[in-house]
């Protein structure tokens, strides 16, 4: 398997270019998206999902600004974010 960094860039490319799938390792996977149109990705455990621009966080506001925005989670923690195609690490301190 391709690493988190790798697979969340190539998601975050295929979400923001309104793609319909995602391919990884060979296989397609769906983009699928909430009833309120936020885009995401389930593999391997983790969601990989767009940030929702209509929140009222500061990285909302980012969003709406039009930075492209993408979160990895896992379970409950974030794990890493991708904004305007940077990847950081959440868990490094």
């Amino acid at each position: 398997m391709e690493d988190l960094k790798e697979i969340g860039l190539k998601i975050f490319d295929a979400i923001f270019e309104e793609k319909k799938n995602v391919e990884i390792d060979d296989i397609e996977y769906p983009i699928k998206k909430f009833s309120s149109g936020i885009k995401y990705v389930d593999l391997f455990g983790y969601r990989f999902i767009e940030q929702n621009r209509r929140k009222k966080s500061e990285w909302a506001k980012k969003a709406r600004e039009g930075h492209k925005i993408m979160w990895i989670i896992k379970g409950r923690r974030y794990i890493g974010q991708i904004m305007d195609n940077n990847y950081k690490d959440l868990l490094k301190k």
